[in-house]
């Protein structure tokens, strides 16, 4: 059986009618949130084959957004490793500087067709927020954005932009004080604002519809660069990659070629290595579990508890995952692989160096496995998804690496 035959017709299969991706997804509320989490779905289902919605998305992202993106051949970096060819799908070049605008925008659209008047969202890296805080002003809402004060540290710049589109940034100061603390503080933010706000989640997770709408939003990702690698070489690219933390630019990248020849890789962060506490590796070192509102892969503990995670990149220190990857792997479509902090960062410099791109720290672990990749073919191709830049990580970076000299002289020499 051709196994590539068998995702034909994936999308009319996944999600079925209540959310689920085969055992995963769902939507596990409170009471009181059920009849607000079906007033999305009902409206997203109404206006997702409208002509006039489409249009107007497809207008919105040709005049607003900038879209297309390009397809970047990374010419000099593939040289540094052989004949493998590194291609670049760069969403970097989005407007605001990362895919998550591909989602925000489209859920604007559906909250002003709602008739909602404020947004509600959380932030780790600081990208949806500054995405969502934009597509707020664009359609004239409020917005409160939620993030963990670890974030705000290290994302000052983003912190800045959210609060320059208008958007009011609601440091959470629980837990860790990271990405799924301020999932739980925009969550319950929502449990007592759903009657006038909507809950524009920033990842392909949560509750359904949520994993179906940001998936949904976020192909134009990989159907753009299906057509965009093809028509640059006549082929097919031999793998596909991207990040993975919660799921959204990979789902994005990899449900357009899933039906094709193409081997498909999603990249967790391995942080510093594999103690607990030390990585966001969740496929790696998850079990089955339920968090905010669904069934996916967690890191957890042997009471169902989230375990405190870690990675250097604010956007992938997430316990949990999408629950269409989590499906995907079991279906044995996607293999999923871990980038260490230090193979993330000498990548973030490669890059920059060698293709003059500076990534954004989440990206640049797409960006590392794909050179792991052209490191271990002797031809072929692999197409990454960049999923953003890095202007919110400079400061951060100097701190911790300077201007990256090391990796320079290893590969100079």
């Amino acid at each position: 059986m051709n196994k590539y035959k068998d995702f034909d017709n994936y999308l009319k299969e996944y999600p079925d009618e209540n959310g689920y991706f085969g055992e995963y997804g769902g939507a596990y509320l409170p009471e009181e949130l059920i009849k607000a989490f079906k007033e999305s779905d009902e409206a997203y289902e109404a206006i997702c084959h409208s002509a006039q919605f489409i249009n107007e998305l497809r207008r919105i992202r040709k005049d607003f957004q900038g879209r297309p993106t390009p397809v970047h051949h990374c010419e000099r970096l593939s040289k540094l490793f052989g004949n493998c060819q590194i291609y670049l799908k760069r969403e970097d070049l989005n407007h605001t500087g990362a895919h998550k605008l591909n989602h925000c925008m489209g859920e604007g659209l559906l909250a002003k067709y709602m008739g909602k008047k404020k947004i509600i969202a959380e932030t780790g890296a600081g990208q949806h927020g500054v995405a969502i805080a934009t597509a707020a002003a664009y359609f004239g809402m409020e917005c409160d954005v939620y993030m963990g004060e670890v974030d705000i540290e290290k994302q000052h710049p983003n912190v800045i932009r959210m609060k320059m589109l208008g958007a009011n940034v609601v440091p959470v100061s629980a837990g860790l004080k990271t990405l799924k603390e301020a999932c739980d503080a925009a969550f319950d933010a929502f449990l007592r604002e759903h009657e006038t706000a909507i809950y524009c989640i920033g990842s392909a997770l949560g509750p359904h519809p949520f994993p179906m709408m940001v998936r949904d939003f976020q192909s134009v990702i990989g159907i753009e660069a299906r057509e965009q690698f093809l028509e640059m070489t006549g082929i097919m690219p031999d793998a596909v990659c991207a990040c993975v933390g919660g799921g959204s630019n990979s789902l994005g990248m990899f449900v357009p070629f899933l039906a094709d020849p193409v081997e498909i890789y999603g990249i967790e962060p391995l942080g510093r290595g594999e103690n607990i506490g030390d990585h966001a590796a969740t496929m790696k070192f998850g079990t089955k579990g339920r968090i905010h509102g669904f069934n996916t892969y967690v890191l957890q503990d042997e009471a169902g508890e989230p375990l405190p995670v870690y990675s250097i990149a604010s956007g992938l220190d997430y316990p949990g995952v999408g629950p269409e990857h989590a499906l995907l792997r079991d279906l044995d479509r996607v293999h999923y692989d871990t980038v260490s902090d230090e193979e993330a960062m000498e990548a973030f410099f490669l890059l920059s160096r060698y293709e003059g791109i500076i990534p954004a720290i989440e990206s640049a672990h797409a960006v590392a496995y794909a050179i792991k990749y052209a490191k271990t073919h002797k031809s072929g191709s692999i197409l990454a998804c960049l999923s953003g830049r890095g202007d919110k990580d400079i400061d951060y970076v100097y701190e911790k690496y300077g201007c990256g000299e090391q990796f320079k002289l290893k590969y100079d020499n």
